[in-house]
């Protein structure tokens, strides 16, 4: 089974008029234990904890007095407006498209943790790396711990291997590398999934500049969304076929690649290895 993770956008928006039928986050109940702690924070406290300006701030705020998780309005997937999810396009996937992505994609989130495409949520702000202060710790890493990792593969079946793509920024991918495969690491904690055979391959897009390879943040951002895309068109089953992703420019580069880390580099086709 593949399972696909990928970052959350800071803009968002409300798709009330959505035709899917939405789900329940699995992890809404430590959701609502974030949302209280915010609804407590001062305007400065919450302004300083976000990191925004005074005008986004005021939105955000007002959002914590209009909205509550325990009633999202609109699908996850649909709800999230940055460049990734524009690329990605999730309004006009097929039919056969959307049940590919219901299937294998998860969003990564700091206020809920993981979420599935179709799972309500409401417009929020709250980076993963966002120091909040809670009694598990002093920031969202120690708030979450093994949890996101743990709920990535509960719908699974324990012996069915997983093959973990990861197309999330570093700061999401933190919730769940340590813990992805600790039984080849007898100092992590092994109570996550120490009983499943794990495959976990990292895409990085790139171009190569005097001879060093060079990520652009916007370009990769593009180039993850349009992956994600390829895979549901194509309805990519086994992890080693993203390989013949071509999109946007990018080519596979065999002699670049490791099996933990598969290499795409802006090249002219006659120019790949």
């Amino acid at each position: 089974m593949i399972r696909i993770i990928i970052s959350p956008a800071k803009k968002m928006l409300l798709a009330e008029d959505s035709p899917y039928t939405m789900t329940r986050p699995l992890l809404l109940d430590r959701t609502l234990v974030l949302w209280e702690i915010l609804q407590k924070m001062t305007f400065e406290e919450l302004k300083n904890l976000w990191k925004c300006n005074e005008t986004i701030a005021r939105l955000n705020q007002e959002r914590l007095c209009l909205f509550s998780p325990k009633y999202g309005r609109s699908p996850a997937l649909l709800s999230y407006e940055g460049i990734q999810y524009q690329y990605l396009a999730p309004q006009i996937l097929s039919e056969t498209e959307w049940e590919y992505v219901t299937k294998h994609l998860c969003i990564l989130s700091g206020l809920y943790g993981l979420l599935q495409p179709t799972d309500r949520v409401i417009p929020y702000r709250l980076e993963m790396q966002a120091r909040l202060i809670t009694s598990s710790g002093k920031n969202l890493y120690d708030f979450w711990g093994d949890s996101i990792c743990k709920a990535l593969s509960e719908d699974i079946p324990e012996n069915e291997p997983v093959q973990l793509l990861n197309l999330a920024s570093a700061e999401y991918s933190k919730t769940i590398l340590p813990y992805w495969n600790p039984a080849s690491d007898s100092s992590k904690n092994n109570s996550s999934l120490s009983t499943r055979a794990h495959t976990c391959i990292t895409c990085t897009f790139g171009e190569e500049v005097d001879g060093k390879i060079k990520t652009k943040g916007t370009l990769a951002k593009m180039a993850r969304g349009e992956m994600v895309r390829w895979m549901a068109e194509h309805q990519i089953h086994r992890i080693e076929e993203i390989q013949n992703f071509n999109r946007l420019g990018y080519h596979f580069q065999k002699d670049l690649s490791s099996r933990d880390n598969y290499v795409y580099l802006k090249r002219p086709a006659n120019m790949v290895p």
